[in-house]
């Protein structure tokens, strides 16, 4: 195939693509600025990437490198020629498929100072790999996974304002009330509504086929040597953390049973980290990420917990701290238990079930209740921070 016959090919591609974008954008797309020449956009498979950028490709040529057509051209050969072609700019998707990408991005960036060059990616380990360069010439914009009050948005027509549930505005709160079933929908959301794609149904096949991919197509491009034992570990890993009733692991324990070293096992639990499979809840006073002691490991995306036919013990708590950390702010595991479960933003927070006390939180987060009380927040509140 010659580079010409393969923009036809990524012209048809594309076509059929923005004609299959959905009715109802994120509404989270909003308020994204993307102006900047070079843009680098992030966030984990299935958030809708690929469809805010094709809304915004006018003049661009959408360029899927792990398409298997793409695989045997440079990614420079292809960007020249569309240029060559008449476009404004480019749009390569999951950009880390390309060879030498960061290399070929920063070519075009300073060769073309006419045209427009975004890429996307799902793992925050690219901006390491060899992208130093890059951070003065690209912009990033990271997107989040959907929250609960863009769920009601695109699934019951409803755009409420954004609420902060440390200091909740009570007519807006009232106004989420009045149009919906909070609590109905929020277990909606919870189960099978954090990526936009449950609009196209089969929630849980989708998610688990994400999952797959993290795991097989995404790990072997950040872990140097991996190896199949390696893989199983974190397969159980999963496991673990799907059925554990306590989010912790043990670093002895899976170091003696996999016959790994504990440099290589954190090495493993970064990486899912940064490919947004886990995350890593540190205590507030933790004085080294080198080691897990005291640190709490939730799945990503709170619904995995459903998907995988999971134990739920952990769910509330993966999605309060899901729920901060996507809106930007920074959750750290408590140093005492007997005080509160989580810090936020130098709040204290416990997290539980109906009849939750606070202990000597500032503030409880618990099921139920569908008007805030005095230091206590619905869970189903913490989804309307974005």
């Amino acid at each position: 195939m010659t580079l010409q016959e393969l923009l036809s090919k990524l012209q048809e591609i594309q076509a059929r693509l923005v004609l299959n974008l959905p009715k109802r954008l994120r509404p989270y797309f909003d308020a994204l600025d993307l102006s900047a020449r070079g843009l680098l956009v992030l966030g984990p498979r299935g958030v809708g990437k690929t469809t805010l950028t094709l809304s915004r490709s006018n003049g661009m040529l959408y360029i899927p490198a792990d398409n298997p057509l793409v695989a045997p051209f440079k990614l420079w050969d292809i960007c020249e020629a569309a240029f060559g072609a008449g476009y404004d700019g480019v749009i390569i998707d999951e950009v880390h498929y390309s060879r030498e990408w960061a290399v070929h991005l920063k070519a075009l960036y300073d060769a073309f100072p006419g045209k427009r060059i975004w890429a996307t990616d799902s793992s925050s380990a690219s901006l390491e790999s060899g992208v130093s360069d890059l951070s003065r010439r690209f912009v990033q914009i990271k997107v989040p996974l959907l929250s609960f009050r863009e769920f009601i948005a695109i699934k019951h027509d409803h755009l409420f304002p954004v609420i902060d549930p440390f200091n909740p505005d009570m007519p807006s709160v009232q106004g989420v009330i009045n149009a919906i079933n909070p609590l109905a929908a929020f277990g909606e959301y919870l189960r099978q509504g954090l990526r936009p794609f449950f609009l196209e149904g089969h929630y849980a096949e989708r998610l688990k086929n994400v999952l797959d991919k993290m795991l097989f197509s995404d790990v072997p491009f950040w872990t140097p040597q991996i190896a199949e034992n390696h893989l199983r570990l974190m397969q159980a890993i999963v496991g673990h953390l799907a059925m554990s009733p306590i989010p912790v692991i043990s670093v002895e324990s899976l170091t003696r049973e996999w016959g790994v070293g504990k440099v290589k096992l954190y090495d493993l639990i970064e990486v899912m980290t940064r490919i947004c499979l886990i995350r890593v809840i540190e205590r507030k006073g933790a004085a080294s990420k080198r080691h897990l002691r005291g640190a709490k490991l939730f799945f990503y995306d709170p619904s995995t917990y459903y998907v995988l036919n999971g134990n739920p013990a952990n769910v509330r708590e993966a999605f309060v701290v899901c729920s901060f950390e996507e809106a930007g702010r920074k959750v750290f595991a408590a140093d005492d238990e007997r005080i509160c479960d989580f810090v936020v933003d130098d709040a204290t927070l416990e997290v539980g079930g109906k009849s939750k006390s606070g202990k000597a939180a500032d503030f409880v987060v618990r099921d139920g209740l569908d008007v805030p009380l005095p230091g206590v927040i619905p869970m189903w509140l913490l989804g309307m921070m974005y």
